[in-house]
């Protein structure tokens, strides 16, 4: 199904394209190729909106939480904003702290997205950003598909291609809150399981220092499941510079995560083939929501596969480079049960 999404203010019309299959259903929308919405069934079968997000395609376009958003071409931080390719230096845009976010300020998910192809199970979006766009070498034609399947998942799939060697590091910035979006007082609530044995200690500008830190005894440990509010607050360093959880943690095994919610029995496993996942409590949300919902601070949960922030910078990680021609592909699959 296509539905209007609301008019922007250059006058484009935004579309929300609805699809279903094992029990979900979820919304699309070509403005930003945006998670709106995700109806998952509790184990009494009561549908709930899980995901954060807004009712038109205008609250989106003046937020600033990255509600559901597809993020592009380089997810997270650039320190200093910019970076040196093949012998050449790149220049991005420093939007935070003189370090370049989500390839901002013309990000990805304030744009709209062109409609490749729509039935009642998947949609797929794609994007056509020209040599230069944000600073980023060579002609890149983008894809992104959102799949659902009878299992109880959803697939969120990547595909790429550029004529220059240049960078590709995409995710989606979905916030989850398995009891439904408008319980922001309970997000905190859901128990977590990071399987990882290691994490990204970041500076005071949220710019990771280099080190691989075993978790091992800190607040930042969840190979045990454990509420997120539980060491949320904890007197630990890594914590207070970033007013709570906002890390990469490595991806060795899958699922690379795990979250549920003990009230409503969803639970929500994590599947990918990147190297890293960033696991983000929602310290800064300050967005209007759906349905007349506020998402102040740690209102949902992100968990956003990846490869490790300001990887550009440390050549000893795995590197988010593409080659000229080559096709950049990734797969990340949230899987629901109830």
């Amino acid at each position: 199904m296509k539905k209007n999404f609301g008019i922007l203010p250059s006058g484009e019309e935004a579309s929300l394209y609805t699809i279903s299959c094992g029990g979900i259903t979820a919304g699309i929308s070509d403005y930003g190729a945006t998670l709106v919405s995700l109806l998952v069934p509790d184990s009494a079968g009561s549908l709930a909106d899980v995901v954060l997000g807004c009712d038109d395609c205008v609250g989106y376009a003046v937020g600033g939480g990255c509600l559901g958003a597809t993020v592009g071409r380089n997810a997270n931080r650039i320190q200093g904003a910019s970076f040196r390719l093949n012998g050449k230096d790149y220049t991005l845009t420093p939007n935070e702290n003189g370090n370049n976010l989500h390839s901002g300020p013309d990000l990805y998910f304030k744009r709209m997205w062109k409609l490749v192809s729509h039935t009642d199970t998947a949609v797929t979006l794609e994007l056509n950003s020209p040599h230069g766009d944000q600073g980023f070498p060579g002609n890149a034609v983008i894809r992104v598909t959102y799949c659902l399947d009878a299992d109880g998942g959803l697939h969120i799939a990547y595909d790429a291609v550029c004529d220059q060697d240049t960078v590709f590091n995409l995710t989606n910035h979905s916030y989850f809150n398995l009891r439904g979006h408008e319980h922001t007082d309970t997000a905190m609530e859901q128990v977590l399981t990071l399987p990882a044995r290691f994490f990204n200690p970041d500076d005071a500008e949220a710019i990771p220092t280099g080190e691989k830190r075993s978790v091992e005894g800190t607040p930042m440990d969840f190979r045990v499941p454990k509420p997120i509010a539980q060491d949320l607050h904890a007197d630990y360093e890594c914590l207070k510079l970033q007013g709570g959880y906002d890390h990469n943690y490595e991806v060795f095994c899958n699922p690379c995560a795990q979250l549920s919610d003990p009230v409503s029995g969803r639970s929500m496993a994590v599947y990918t083939d990147c190297p890293g996942v960033q696991f983000y409590a929602g310290n800064f949300l300050d967005d209007q929501g759906k349905d007349g919902v506020y998402y102040g601070k740690n209102s949902g949960v992100a968990l956003e596969t990846q490869f490790y922030p300001d990887a550009l910078h440390h050549p000893d990680w795995p590197q988010p480079i593409t080659k000229a021609g080559d096709r950049y592909r990734s797969e990340t699959v949230y899987r629901f049960q109830w």
